[in-house]
């Protein structure tokens, strides 16, 4: 890695910088809070943090001074992870002596005895999340189990940390981000090829294998038995970077309940029986270093390290060791590493999964190396051009591709124009902006409150239960129509300042705007005009302070933080939703589907009872439209069509309103039933049946 590259990469970030602390709609403090907030959510991002959040905090202990700037908290598990950044704005990046850092993690640590000692008092009651903040981190105190300060610096780190330090009777673990290491995994973005693992420093001796020859020669295959300690920290150190190949990236590392409590059954109660009980690990590697002695073969490290079958297991010995403290000493794993020499390995990888889980309830349609839903919508936005002519959106299927495909065009000035002007960083979004977007429109925005990784992770199985169908260019129009309303929503909300909860308050408003409207906003009017009219922000903004109320009183007794990642928040947010009044935006009554004479011929526009039938028909279950429909064909009060639509209604309240009612549906829905009912054909009581 060159030094002019960690250089451009700095400056790039710095301009990032410049240019979130020049947009007025973002309400941050200071420039370094801005380096933080885009450095975390760019490393949640491609998945080295879960739920990481920026909150900067400072003051003292005594005489001894406290300063954080974000945090990661797991309270069940008792891990707590701080984040401190040093940052000086130097372009190019200065170095900073490691002892400077050093003091920077410990200011950190400090932040822990503060909170025990009773910050939250001390905090402005407006505040409401630094509170909640120092009285979770009190609350935990010394069931802390894992405690971690990552520092994060624009400058070149002088030398390295200790990987632990003890502060104040506890024994922290330090990480370092300096601008060396952004650069490499969030500039270069970090592949296979970057993990190298020493196995000899793991384990403290080698491992021995048994190379086996593959016969065809397209590979060469060693079989080991590796101490579970060393699985579980190689997972620790990569985390599901290890899994970049694996099938099962998207289905989640939790499983299924029963497997995980007889795996941990065995690792608890028979260690020893492990490498018989366990089917172990399927690994490719793009290097095998081996060393050989008196005729015996053992391995010393591994470079490109993928796990292809058998993330589970080592993901549970991670957890197992990590967050249950159990003890690995005695426990092996068998692992079979396979180093492709000839053909395309993500082929073979493919075929080596499928054969690995056939015996397993694992889909068919789960096998692949690349998720065809994502390329499938990067081909989409490759190819849909704005009405204009003149630009598209941008889809970073693959971390740090907009800046790759930047810097190509950097070689030619008009080809960098031309994509600047085509592409602006603007309309770039990723896969966890899609899984964000699309979550919280259809009702899901307590997923959304997790953070980036996990919400994604919900969202693709999501996907894989409903067996949705690909992409087209009209759910992309739609997708992008969702983006602009995100993004609108979120300037909206940051432009009223609200003390804390803005991104919860984001999710929640737009799935308050998904329900109220039955999914029926005008996307084709947003795509084309590429904004929201006047009037819908004026909604947007009407609503956000209604939103805010309803979180707030729907709190009680919870942890807020906590509270608003349950379906129960959402459930009773529900209920207590702003209205709509007429006249609507346009995205709302109808008109923007039409232009000149064939508008004006309309017999009327659509108003705020026409959604109001939507939301009521969707309070009916479906046990009710199967019964209208079947009485009411039955007895001659409905006509087969109208009985139709009742049963058509029935299969979407089946399927949980993932598809919503049309205007039209709605009102023939709700007559039908009405005249059923009239009829006395069945018990009003069935009404809440189902």
């Amino acid at each position: 890695m060159s030094e002019n590259a960690t250089s451009e990469f700095a400056r790039a970030l710095a301009d990032e910088v410049d240019e979130a602390r020049d947009d007025p709609t973002i309400d941050i403090p200071s420039t370094e809070a801005l380096f933080t907030r885009i450095v975390i959510d760019e490393l949640e991002e491609i998945g080295h943090f879960e739920a990481a959040f920026d909150l900067p905090q400072e003051g003292k202990v005594g005489r001894s001074p406290f300063r954080i700037s974000g945090y990661v908290i797991d309270e069940d598990a008792g891990q707590l992870t701080l984040f401190a950044t040093h940052y000086s704005g130097d372009v190019p990046p200065r170095r900073v002596p490691a002892s400077d850092l050093l003091k920077t993690a410990e200011k950190a640590g400090t932040y822990v005895a503060a909170c025990i000692g009773g910050l939250a008092d001390r905090i402005e009651p407006s505040n409401t999340e630094a509170g909640d903040l120092a009285r979770r981190v009190a609350a935990l105190g010394e069931r802390i189990d894992r405690f971690r300060i990552v520092v994060l610096t624009d400058c070149i780190a002088g030398g390295t940390l200790p990987a632990t330090v003890d502060s104040h009777g506890k024994s922290i673990e330090i990480e370092l981000y300096d601008i060396v290491r952004l650069h490499r995994v969030l500039g270069e973005g970090q592949t296979r090829g970057d993990i190298d693992v020493d196995l000899v420093a793991l384990a403290g001796h080698r491992i021995a294998c048994l190379p086996v020859a593959s016969g065809a020669g397209h590979y060469d295959a060693f079989l080991a038995a590796f101490p579970g300690e060393v699985l579980s920290r190689i997972y620790d150190r990569y985390g599901t970077h290890l899994l970049e190949l694996n099938v099962r990236a998207f289905l989640g590392l939790s499983g299924r309940k029963s497997v995980n409590a007889e795996l941990r059954r065995t690792l608890v109660e028979q260690p020893e029986m492990f490498l018989a009980y366990n089917n172990g690990v399927v690994a490719t590697a793009d290097e095998v270093r081996l060393e050989y002695e008196g005729g015996a073969v053992y391995l010393t490290g591994l470079r490109g390290l993928q796990i292809v079958n058998g993330g589970q297991t080592t993901a549970s010995l991670h957890r197992a060791r990590r967050k249950e403290s159990v003890a690995l000493g005695a426990v092996e794993v068998p692992v079979k590493i396979i180093r492709v020499t000839e053909g395309d390995l993500e082929q073979i990888v493919s075929s080596i999964s499928r054969a690995a889980n056939r015996q397993n309830t694992v889909q068919q349609a789960d096998f692949s190396a690349s998720d065809p839903f994502h390329r499938e919508v990067e081909t989409l936005a490759n190819n849909e051009w704005l009405e204009s002519g003149r630009g598209r959106w941008f889809y970073e299927r693959a971390r740090g591709s907009w800046l790759a495909a930047e810097q190509k065009a950097s070689y030619r000035t008009t080809e960098q124009r031309a994509f600047r002007e085509q592409t602006p960083k603007s309309r770039r979004f990723d896969k966890l902006d899609l899984a964000r977007y699309l979550s919280a429109w259809d009702g899901f925005p307590w997923r959304v409150a997790f953070g980036g990784q996990k919400n994604f992770q919900a969202f693709m199985q999501r996907r894989k239960e409903l067996t949705a169908p690909p992409p087209d260019t009209a759910w992309f129009h739609r997708l992008i129509a969702l983006t602009i309303l995100y993004r609108t929503t979120e300037r909206l909300v940051r432009t009223i300042k609200f003390p804390a909860y803005g991104v919860n308050i984001v999710a929640y408003l737009i799935a308050a705007l998904g329900e109220r409207t039955g999914g029926r906003i005008d996307f084709d009017f947003v795509w084309r005009q590429q904004k929201l009219s006047n009037e819908m922000e004026a909604l947007i903004s009407a609503w956000a302070p209604l939103i805010d109320q309803a979180l707030r009183a729907s709190v009680g007794n919870h942890n807020p933080t906590e509270w608003f990642k349950k379906e129960d928040c959402w459930a009773d947010v529900r209920n207590h939703l702003p209205t709509l009044s007429d006249p609507l935006p346009a995205e709302l009554n109808g008109t923007s589907t039409t232009t000149g004479a064939l508008a004006e011929r309309r017999a009327q526009t659509l108003q705020v009872a026409d959604y109001d039938r939507i939301e009521e028909c969707m309070r009916i279950p479906s046990a009710v439209w199967v019964a209208a429909a079947e009485a009411g064909q039955r007895s001659g009060v409905l006509h087969f069509k109208l009985a139709s639509i009742c049963m058509t209604l029935a299969n979407y309240a089946a399927g949980g309103w993932s598809r919503r009612p049309s205007i039209k549906q709605a009102k023939h829905g709700l007559e039908s039933v009405a005249k059923v009912r009239a009829a006395g054909l069945f018990d009003e009581t069935q009404r809440d049946a189902g």
